[in-house]
């Protein structure tokens, strides 16, 4: 019996991929927690492998607590199919070797992850495949920056930690005049935030650790389609890298998501009053935030996001020092890497997650040593401000 397909995005949250009749009733999808199926016959064994007849075989290849959760986030993103990893890096890095070979080019946006940088010169020193960065701020810029050998063009919108947003709907239509997929990192926005599937995009990866886990408590990572590239993943770096998640991460994730809107709305209401005072402090020379109609991108903001999101950086009128100075005079905002998580989470991108990336590379990116990312939380935002105010005096 097909199961029911749910319209809105709050009640897919909950629902979607799951079928409680289909479980001897349990209102909460169970953890097969299992590493191998057995089979009927040594025939069935033989149907299976040859793939004459569906079902379970290893869960390196499937389970039904984690394709539950691919169910889920396939009909978030609007895609056809998706794919569950062991972390965000495991997702992307799963996603780029899938599409590549030696000699091909990859197009990326002006900035990315520290580890994702790290993943594209390895497999550039190692396997001969290049990559370029372009601000992709026009049309004529990006037809410029593509090359004959580009495979695919990799987006992140926001850009962390800069938070620079490229114009998903532009790159696709240029993209498709040259046949060239757009894979893009969603992580910062979540799916309810911003869909890029339906703004013409092909891929999109997700650190699921973030925003869909949203209680800093699993590692993840997911990918999200159409049928025939998710099979190639499938049939290739997932079952043969191996880079899977474990059934009961993927059951910490289907919890996290039933309360994924909410919990942006706070996100979002709390950074938006927090980029407004940090905008007014004197101590601060720059605020980095979508929301704000002086971001240079705030056109782009109201067109394909929902909100501006939970994320903010900014700079304070000083050095490195300056940045570190004020991090150890915080009370309740936590030193930490990572987002999306209920606590609020402060970090230096240019000596933590960007560290890796060469200074002249970082300064073209726009990340300095006063640059700070600030992942705001579900707290009172009248607490998180009062903490910025009193590490600010210190300085």
């Amino acid at each position: 019996m097909e199961r029911k397909k749910f319209v809105n995005f709050e009640t897919k949250l909950i629902h979607e991929g799951y079928d409680a009749e289909q479980y001897c009733g349990s209102l909460i999808p169970p953890i097969f927690q299992t590493s191998t199926f057995t089979f009927e016959t040594a025939q069935q064994g033989e149907r299976r492998f040859t793939n004459e007849e569906e079902g379970y075989i290893y869960s390196r290849l499937g389970n039904p607590t984690v394709n539950i959760l691919e169910e889920r986030m396939a009909a978030l993103e609007y895609g056809e199919a998706a794919l569950c990893f062991s972390s965000g890096m495991a997702a992307v890095s799963a996603t780029l070797i899938a599409l590549t070979k030696t000699g091909d080019h990859i197009l990326c946006s002006q900035g990315v992850y520290g580890c994702t940088f790290g993943l594209l010169q390895m497999m550039k020193e190692k396997y001969g495949i290049s990559h370029d960065f372009s601000s992709m701020e026009t049309k004529a810029q990006l037809l410029e920056a593509i090359k004959p050998e580009t495979v695919y063009i990799y987006v992140e919108t926001p850009i962390n930690p800069t938070m620079k947003l490229v114009d998903l709907q532009m790159v696709a239509e240029v993209a498709k005049e040259r046949g060239i997929p757009v894979v893009v990192d969603n992580t910062f926005c979540s799916p309810y935030l911003q869909n890029p599937i339906s703004l013409g995009c092909d891929v999109v990866v997700h650190s699921a650790t973030k925003y869909i886990g949203g209680h800093g408590d699993v590692i993840a990572g997911v990918v999200i389609g159409n049928k025939e590239f998710m099979k190639k993943i499938a049939m290739t770096t997932q079952k043969d890298v191996g880079g899977i998640i474990s059934p009961f991460d993927a059951w910490l994730l289907l919890r996290g998501l039933k309360s994924l809107a909410v919990r942006m709305d706070r996100h979002c209401d709390n950074a938006e009053k927090l980029a407004d005072y940090l905008l007014s402090h004197l101590k601060v020379r720059e605020v980095y935030y979508p929301g704000h109609t002086h971001h240079s991108d705030f056109a782009i903001a109201e067109k394909q996001m929902k909100k501006p999101g939970g994320m903010i950086s900014f700079s304070l009128k000083g050095d490195k020092e300056t940045a570190q100075t004020f991090m150890n005079e915080l009370k309740l905002i936590k030193i930490a890497v990572s987002l999306g998580d209920a606590e609020t989470l402060i970090q230096h991108p240019a000596t933590m997650t960007h560290a890796v990336v060469p200074k002249e590379s970082r300064e073209k990116m726009g990340i300095d040593d006063a640059l700070l990312r600030l992942s705001v939380g579900l707290e009172s935002w009248e607490d998180l401000r009062d903490d910025i105010e009193q590490a600010l005096e210190k300085v």
